[in-house]
């Protein structure tokens, strides 16, 4: 986990505000296609990626302003990531195809737990049902 870490922070690094800005033009659809990933191996995959999206959206429209930028960049790129479909690990590929999309989304839960607990707490969620588990 350490590398895909790294992988994380050095990527979320190059996430500018209008880089935000232009995700949230594609969010709404992002997030529908999110929905329709399938993932066994990874059950909590689609659970995950709608939790980033919905504090991306709302650090973004002001309504929740605790996130710091770091764990927001993180969000984004997680998303961006996921969307992007050929990763480290092509989602084409039966049984391992969204293992880095997975492993991304995690590092990315597992590094801002805190922030993302609190996120969960003032969005009414309970934290244990979006887990950093796979």
């Amino acid at each position: 986990m350490a590398e895909i870490a790294k992988f994380v922070n050095r990527n979320a690094q190059q996430i500018t505000p209008n880089m935000v800005a232009r995700v949230m033009r594609d969010l709404p659809m992002w997030k529908a296609e999110f929905t329709q990933i399938n993932a066994p191996k990874y059950p909590h995959l689609i659970d995950q990626l709608e939790f980033l999206a919905d504090a991306v959206e709302d650090c973004f429209e002001g309504i929740y302003r605790d996130l710091p930028y770091v764990a927001l960049a993180e969000a984004v790129f997680a998303l961006m990531y996921t969307h992007k479909q050929v990763g480290i690990i092509p989602d084409f590929i039966p049984s391992a195809g969204h293992a880095d999309d997975s492993s991304v989304v995690r590092a990315v839960l597992i590094q801002n737990k805190q922030h993302f607990q609190l996120y969960a707490a003032h969005q009414g969620r309970d934290w244990h049902l979006i887990t950093s588990q796979p």
